[in-house]
């Protein structure tokens, strides 16, 4: 077995409740996202993020931060993230639109868990029908969050795996293997970099300000890369959830 995909993954908003006026209290939306390369070209993404640094003037050291942009500076680095070939995934969950939502505030990082499972189950998909070898793998690789174990987000994943059909599981188990998941500093990785700016560029689009203003460019400019199978991003490179969220993306 050897590396055939690398998968770097990141979110944006927050996993609260607390619903105020728009721009206060918990985001209504929560985005994680995933980028996906081949092996052979994961080079491409370190190019990207080189290439946005250059174009906007910055230290060829700087991790770049999304939400730390400017607007005309978010154009280029995204129209610089199309041009590589990558895929993106991105699972927008509309937490207003849960049932219930005490299922998700019983203990930390269960919304988390949650769209990691959508996400991977989409992201295996991918794996699975672009992979060169049968037995090629894909190395996932988190953004570290510090306040959360990424030694039970494994667990959690391998109780996936063992009643994956108890519970419906839809990931492809032969794509990757929990417990090598790993977590890496943002600043460490350019393809976490781009998971920062992918899951901000959908966020950004979905969630409104204080004003009450979305910005969808960033999300429709990439929407070249995002996957899709059949013509059909929603439920492959797009999860929306709950079903009946509104979605203003793509």
């Amino acid at each position: 077995m050897g590396i055939g995909f690398y998968v770097y993954i990141d979110e944006s908003g927050d996993e609260g409740f607390k619903f105020d006026q728009p721009g206060r209290g918990s985001s209504r939306w929560f985005v994680l996202s995933a980028v996906v390369t081949r092996a052979e070209h994961d080079r491409d993404a370190v190019r990207a993020v080189e290439k946005a640094r250059l174009l906007l003037g910055r230290s060829p050291r700087e991790a770049l931060h999304f939400r730390n942009l400017k607007h005309e500076h978010r154009l280029p680095y995204i129209a610089k993230i199309v041009e590589a070939r990558l895929r993106l995934v991105s699972v927008l969950i509309h937490k207003p639109n849960i049932l219930e939502p005490e299922k998700f505030t019983s203990e930390p990082h269960l919304l988390y868990r949650y769209a990691t499972r959508y996400l991977l189950e989409r992201v295996s998909w991918l794996c699975r029908d672009h992979r060169r070898k049968s037995d090629d793998m894909a190395r996932i690789l988190f953004s570290n969050r510090s306040c959360m174990s990424y030694t039970d987000l494994r667990a959690y994943l391998q109780l996936l795996k063992d009643k994956t059909n108890d519970l419906d599981v839809r990931i492809d188990w032969s794509t990757f293997d929990p417990k090598d998941v790993e977590a890496r500093t943002h600043d460490a990785l350019m393809g976490l970099q781009i998971a920062d700016a992918t899951a901000s560029a959908f966020y950004m689009a979905c969630e409104l300000t204080p004003q009450g203003f979305n910005e969808p460019r960033y999300a429709n400019m990439l929407k070249s890369v995002v996957y899709s199978h059949e013509q059909q991003f929603i439920g492959y490179g797009l999860k929306f959830w709950p079903r009946g969220s509104p979605a203003r993306v793509v």
